[in-house]
């Protein structure tokens, strides 16, 4: 009976939650953090998609009191979609692979797009990207009011769990694959030639690519010259110059 009344709280938790997928409250999934609250394992606190007002409410379902965001995990701000520079991207997939919610649409040694409007600015499409071609762009001037927020969670959760349903066990923590292609990237040389030769196809394959697609091939020469800008882009956002 208590577990069954847990899980029922969870859910109703859960219900109250944006549907990001987006990891920043330290759980995998919105309904993993759901969990956690539930079993008193994790504060109503740690949700910033959420907002100041998913605070309130996840109080007053569990009759405790509110309080501001933790920013250790961020801070309330308004939504954001990725977009993704298509003259850069050379179709590795590794940003498809991480998106919780299926919103890229793209192929292998194909340019990838978003979806704007299902796209949930969760962020994990970023770590992967082995040439730095996406860009996270405001879409409102304010944090989306309370009834927006559950309207795009409603959305959010029927995509992010019909991806789940498709995939295998083993595969259904999205920010693992994020993080998995991150440390890829951090290789040395023989990472960087992995990645070029996955998203270059052969002359002869790119040939018929281009006759088959109507679309330019994407050779291993512009596929290392993409990646090295990207490495570039990514040393001075660090260094600051």
């Amino acid at each position: 009976m208590a577990a069954e009344a847990n899980t029922r709280l969870a859910e109703a938790i859960d219900a109250l939650l944006p549907q990001t997928q987006c990891t920043r409250c330290g759980f995998p999934t919105c309904r993993a953090y759901a969990d956690a609250i539930a079993q008193d394992a994790a504060d109503i606190d740690r949700c910033p998609p959420g907002g100041a007002d998913g605070v309130v409410a996840l109080a007053e379902l569990l009759g405790v009191a509110a309080k501001p965001l933790d920013p250790a995990c961020g801070m309330e701000a308004p939504p954001i979609v990725a977009v993704i520079d298509e003259d850069v991207c050379i179709g590795c997939t590794k940003c498809i692979q991480a998106c919780p919610v299926d919103a890229i649409v793209g192929a292998a040694k194909r340019m990838h797009t978003v979806i704007a409007d299902e796209c949930t600015g969760c962020e994990l499409c970023l770590p992967p990207c082995p040439v730095d071609c996406i860009a996270l762009v405001p879409v409102a001037a304010e944090p989306l009011p309370r009834a927006r927020v559950l309207e795009r969670a409603a959305t959010a959760r029927k995509r992010f769990e019909a991806r789940m349903a498709r995939k295998d066990p083993a595969a259904r923590n999205p920010v693992r694959a994020a993080s998995a292609a991150l440390l890829s990237l951090q290789g040395a040389d023989a990472a960087t030639a992995n990645i070029a030769a996955e998203a270059a196809p052969t002359a002869s394959a790119s040939t018929s690519v281009a006759t088959t697609a109507g679309q330019r091939p994407i050779d291993r020469a512009a596929v290392l010259a993409a990646i090295a800008r990207g490495k570039a882009r990514r040393a001075k956002d660090v260094h600051g110059s």
